[in-house]
């Protein structure tokens, strides 16, 4: 069931330059479209309303990506690291949002039901803070209440919502495929041999 709440959006955080994969790899194939479809149709799992942070190659990107998305959001600054990605995805989500979820364009094989999980717990408990469990610290896929946004604001560099994740002891849900993340070659190929 996805989530109804519009007010609980999805960041799906795709910016980077794919440099250790020598070329933009959210436009890597997938199904019948490419990788960052296939993250935008997790994210509905979510919430109906995804919002889609470009940066590197926009707006190639954009113009790839079939997957229809209430909003894009370019990331001027990309190149300063996650953390500018995610702090421009937060400045333009709506005014009447109380949380949002952040996910990563290069996790293609997330659990649905982890992520329905998450969704639930959002709902049931708005103001905590929750995240992908990665055995010793949090990650994203998470949900941040409004509450944190603040510090979202004050990341710097590379750091993304993880650092925040553990300072603020997010409630830690299992989410089989956070593990598969897309980083090079070698990793692509090894989840086509898998």
């Amino acid at each position: 069931m996805v989530n109804s709440r519009p007010n609980t959006p999805v960041l799906v955080l795709a910016a980077g330059a794919s440099r250790r994969m020598g070329r933009a790899k959210q436009l890597l194939g997938w199904g019948r479209g490419c990788l960052l479809d296939q993250a935008i149709g997790l994210a509905r799992v979510l919430s109906p309303e995804v919002f889609v942070v470009g940066g590197a190659r926009y707006p190639l990107v954009r113009y790839r990506c079939k997957a229809p998305v209430s909003g894009w959001v370019y990331a001027h600054d990309w190149s300063q690291g996650l953390s500018a990605s995610l702090k421009a995805g937060v400045s333009a989500l709506p005014g009447r949002s109380c949380g949002v979820f952040v996910m990563v364009a290069d996790q293609p094989l997330l659990s649905v039901d982890g992520l329905r999980a998450l969704a639930e717990a959002a709902r049931t408990t708005p103001d905590q803070p929750l995240a992908a469990s990665y055995g010793n610290r949090p990650g994203v896929p998470a949900y941040l209440p409004r509450w944190v946004w603040p510090q979202v604001m004050a990341l710097e560099g590379d750091q993304g919502a993880g650092v925040i994740l553990r300072d603020v002891r997010a409630r830690r849900i299992r989410i089989a495929g956070v593990e598969r993340d897309l980083d090079t070659p070698e990793d692509w190929r090894k989840l086509f041999e898998a």
